[in-house]
């Protein structure tokens, strides 16, 4: 049985990343483009199966926050566990540190680490044809973890 993985970074200018059997890599820009419910539904129609790897927020992204605005992430992240929960889709959980382990760039910080994530994601979907940006490159990034994970399952 095929699996289809389904990549998300769920912050405020997360995306959703997939890539159907034999065909390039899709992302959506999660807040800009597509409504997430449709996203998904785009994400795993025509999948066997579907297993869902979401990077694992916490309460603390790197800089003191406001309130309002952890709320607001973690209202993200809790909006995309209950709508993968509705469509019964396996979620596995997986913290930034475990999927950006080894990847160019990981040891700098600030602009300069989500440029070297950009840079990086650029460079293995290359053959995908995607803009990649720094919105969409986690969720990239996410994906191909997710893929090279996909025999341990």
């Amino acid at each position: 049985m095929s699996t289809r993985y389904i990549a998300i970074d769920p912050g405020a200018n997360g995306a959703l990343a997939f890539q159907p059997a034999g065909k390039p890599a899709v992302v959506v820009h999660l807040t800009r483009i597509t409504p997430p419910l449709d996203a998904l539904r785009d994400a795993i129609a025509g999948a066997e199966r579907a297993v869902a790897y979401v990077e694992q927020v916490g309460g603390y992204v790197g800089k003191p926050q406001p309130g309002s605005a952890m709320f607001r992430f973690g209202h993200n992240f809790g909006f995309w566990l209950g709508l993968l929960a509705a469509l019964e889709v396996r979620t596995l959980l997986v913290r930034p540190q475990t999927w950006q382990k080894g990847l160019a760039g990981s040891s700098l910080k600030g602009p300069q680490r989500k440029r070297a994530l950009r840079d990086e994601a650029a460079r293995r979907f290359a053959a995908s044809g995607l803009r990649v940006t720094l919105d969409n490159c986690d969720a990239l990034l996410l994906l191909d973890y997710a893929q090279r994970q996909g025999g341990a399952l």
